[in-house]
């Protein structure tokens, strides 16, 4: 039986280099997106309502994605084409996002204009993302797959660093960080710009020097993966692994859950949140909230250096559930900080930590749901589906967010509106802790002698 050869690191770093281009993107939006909308005029207690689009059109188009690409066999690969056209379209929706304000729309139909690109941009850098993670799946082996992905999770947050930065330093570089009432800074909308360049290069990259496997060798890897499977369901006296394999889906579903959703109240409220506390401004208008935009970039750039320097750390746990249990307790403990900072350079700490946990988001779920459906011909399918659970759960976050930060003022009015909802994140995160240790680890095969 053929089974799937170990890859050298630089294989590895192949596959998963686009990740690179495409993450910066994903950061420029979760950085800019509510400055966007609160530029253009929105309510601080509806800006959680702009991202509902997005992983609403996520839940449709990434199970088509990977159902399709499941199917698909052409000579330029499986998974390449539909990275691709994804990234192809976040480049001109890229450029036009950040100019909602600019072409004479009214505020209303501005921020209708923002809210479709928005959820194209989404839907498009997640059409590009999706078959990076079905890859690994598809080209890698069960030894390797920890590392793989821990390469990919360093890539992304190598790219956010980027993506994070890019206001800041064409701030620096004396490109206009305030514009008129409506309009979008010239700082965030060059950084766009640079940002969709700089992700086509890297698609072309990887498309260049990775070439999947063909349908036969496929079909050897699946029918030896199933003749393992087989072998140790027969040991165990198992009829099949298949409902194990859902089972661990739904499992690690459910911390994917408190996870998302705390990261969406991150995006959508770190930059109301450091204005309040640390700029003690509120009106988008001013320059302070504009200067609390440049440093939300800053302080998101810190949460991805510490998840780089922790997706180096996590191989090294021998028990994936600890590693990850862990991560989000220290990112928990991190959310729960930021409410509290004063100090825009102390708020360094809180965001460092948060990123350990974002290591863990982006690495540990694929490793334990690839693992648990090794062999299977409908690996696209199920991690398309799988995209759900990263959907669900903002959608959710983002249609309750005024009420919550209503509810969290009344338990809490000492603490900053929106730094409540920092504080309601961290608590997520902890929940999210305690049920990593609900999730059936799938064992390693032992040989007997």
């Amino acid at each position: 039986m053929k089974t799937k050869p170990d890859l050298s690191f630089w294989k590895l770093w192949n596959i998963s280099f686009g990740f690179f281009g495409v993450q910066i993107a994903y950061a420029l939006q979760s950085a800019n997106i509510s400055r966007i909308f609160a530029t253009l005029g929105a309510d601080p207690h509806s800006l959680s309502f702009f991202w509902i689009l997005p992983p609403l059109m996520g839940m449709i188009v990434q199970p088509l994605v990977g159902y399709f690409s499941d199917k698909t066999w052409t000579r330029f690969g499986r998974r390449i084409p539909y990275l691709f056209v994804g990234a192809a379209v976040a480049v001109a929706v890229m450029c036009l996002l950040p100019n909602a304000g600019s072409f004479g729309f009214t505020v209303a139909a501005a921020m209708v204009f923002g809210a479709v690109m928005l959820m194209l941009l989404d839907t498009s850098i997640n059409m590009a993302m999706q078959p990076f993670k079905m890859m690994v799946g598809d080209m890698v082996n069960e030894k390797q797959k920890a590392k793989a992905y821990s390469i990919q999770s360093f890539l992304c947050n190598a790219g956010s660093i980027v993506g994070y930065l890019f206001p800041l330093i064409f701030t620096a570089l004396g490109i206009a960080n305030v514009a008129d009432e409506g309009h979008v800074p010239d700082s965030v909308k060059w950084a766009f710009y640079i940002g969709s360049a700089i992700l086509i290069l890297c698609v072309i990259f990887t498309t260049s020097k990775v070439k999947e496997y063909t349908p036969a060798e496929m079909a050897e890897f699946q029918a030896s993966a199933n003749a393992e499977k087989a072998e140790v369901n027969a040991a165990k006296g198992a009829k099949g692994s298949s409902s194990n394999a859902m089972k661990v889906f739904f499992q690690v579903g459910l911390v994917q859950f408190f996870c998302w959703a705390a990261f969406m109240f991150m995006w959508t409220y770190t930059n109301g949140s450091i204005a309040d506390t640390v700029w003690n401004t509120t009106d988008p208008k001013s320059a302070g909230y504009q200067d609390a935009g440049n440093w939300v970039g800053t302080v998101f750039a810190v949460q991805a250096i510490g998840s780089v320097l922790w997706a180096v750390a996590l191989p090294f746990f021998k028990n994936i559930k600890v590693g990850y249990a862990l991560s989000l307790f220290i990112g928990g403990v991190g959310f729960a900080m930021v409410p509290f900072v004063t100090d825009k350079f102390l708020l360094f700490v809180p965001y460092a930590l948060i990123g350990c946990a974002w290591a863990a988001m982006l690495a540990m779920p694929f490793t334990l749901v690839t693992n648990a459906l090794e062999g299977s011909n409908r690996m696209g399918t199920y991690l398309g589906l799988f995209n759900c659970t990263i959907c669900i759960p903002q959608i959710v976050a983002a249609i309750c967010g005024g009420f919550l930060m209503t509810m969290m003022h009344n338990l809490l009015p000492t603490v900053s509106e929106q730094g409540n909802m920092l504080l309601l994140a961290g608590i997520l995160l902890l929940a999210g802790t305690v049920c990593v240790f609900f999730i059936s680890e799938k064992k390693k095969k032992v040989v007997s002698e």
